[in-house]
């Protein structure tokens, strides 16, 4: 194989338009620059889809595709990649992936920036160059991690679709008749979150149940919730309390046998390696549009040695990250179920040429080289300029 180097990095803001739908059960007005701010937790969210691809093209004209957290400012990443990393990655050889990330990142930490809008930039060309060394070599991403535990990957459904707790009931029991054995319920002030995990649980017994609370509470307010919802056997708890609150995560895994899950705001090992060690938690969710290939498997294996599962996250994007995620979690032993965002993740897969998929409680794997997937150009018409 010949030595091949980095010639181009673009990265491509996509924007869909879509029809204006309550968020988490409330009916919220975006602002004039489309985003809404969620009435439970203060997050801002787009009233559309957004994602930002990262495309690296390399001189034998092999093409890489990476995607990133977009859904905000992605205006920000894409000036880092154009102004920063773009100048220096070119010429260089894309299958010295992990060291490219250590010299990204080492570039900004002592400006503070290890974290955020830097960490999602790094995100994407980091899944770009993993999508490069699968081609180059002529193998799948999983046989670079190596080896795949699994050929598919069940699935939990993230999105219960319904007007009221009768058509959200209504909703599971038709996903469970399609295979769907997981559900996680999202904490609303919209809805009674426990009273529909009761009902849940009398109509389903063979179902895993999910609560997550978002960030929202203090520890003893999320004691006394998971207290209300241990009769129901739990899978788990996610996101009990604020993000920077690491003693109360501890005290939470210590005041319930549910256990603590938490992990899809982390952007590397590091931020891992802070809760872990506390022994607070039980199942971590790496984010694939957060971390990239390199940070997603470093964390799997911190998590590995403190006896911790692995759930990945999946948060809103047009597939690529996705694609990179199953990739990445077939090489991963630790790993129970994946996210499956179910009012996406079918929407924009007509949109790549992938063999990916998820159905019957399951996600496929793909064995194409790299990542296998690639955006069809129907895509581009959602481009911004």
């Amino acid at each position: 194989m010949t030595t091949t180097r980095i010639a181009h990095i673009e990265a491509i803001p996509l924007r869909v338009p879509r029809p204006l739908a309550p968020h988490m059960g409330h009916a919220v007005q975006p602002n004039e620059r489309g985003y809404l701010i969620d009435p439970d937790n203060g997050t801002i969210y787009p009233a559309d889809d957004r994602a930002l691809l990262i495309r690296i093209d390399c001189e034998d004209g092999t093409v890489g595709w990476g995607e990133t957290y977009g859904i905000v400012a992605a205006g920000a990443v894409r000036e880092l990649v154009d102004d920063v990393i773009a100048p220096w990655l070119r010429g260089r050889d894309p299958l010295d992936v992990q060291r490219i990330w250590e010299s990204l990142y080492n570039m900004m930490r002592v400006r503070g920036y290890t974290t955020g809008f830097w960490l999602d930039a790094l995100a994407g060309v980091d899944i770009a160059l993993w999508d490069l060394c699968g081609k180059r070599l002529g193998q799948p991403v999983h046989k670079l991690l190596g080896g795949a535990a699994r050929t598919t990957i069940p699935a939990y459904i993230t999105n219960i679709q319904g007007a009221d707790e009768n058509a959200r009931l209504d909703f599971i029991a038709a996903q469970h008749a399609a295979g769907y054995r997981a559900f996680k319920v999202h904490a609303s002030t919209a809805f009674d979150a426990v009273a529909l995990i009761h009902r849940m649980r009398e109509r389903h017994a063979d179902i895993e149940i999910m609560l997550d609370l978002h960030w929202c509470h203090t520890a003893a307010e999320a004691i006394a919730i998971a207290k209300r919802i241990e009769p129901c056997g739990i899978a788990f708890l996610e996101a009990p309390v604020r993000v920077e609150d690491v003693d109360g995560l501890a005290r939470v895994a210590a005041g319930t046998s549910i256990p603590i899950a938490v992990g899809e705001e982390w952007r590397t090992v590091f931020d891992a390696h802070l809760r872990l060690k506390t022994g607070a938690v039980a199942v971590v969710q790496p984010e694939m549009g957060r971390t990239g290939i390199t940070q997603f498997m470093r964390i799997c294996q911190l998590a590995e040695l403190h006896h911790a599962r692995i759930a990945p996250h999946a948060t809103i994007g047009f597939g690529v990250f996705m694609a990179a995620s199953l990739q990445a979690s077939a090489a991963v032993e630790s790993l129970t179920r994946h996210e499956v965002q179910n009012h996406m993740f079918p929407r924009y897969l007509p949109l790549f040429d992938t063999t990916m998929s998820c159905a019957a409680g399951a996600y496929s794997l793909t064995t194409e080289p790299g990542l296998g997937i690639t955006p069809k150009p129907a895509l581009f018409e959602h481009r911004l300029p």
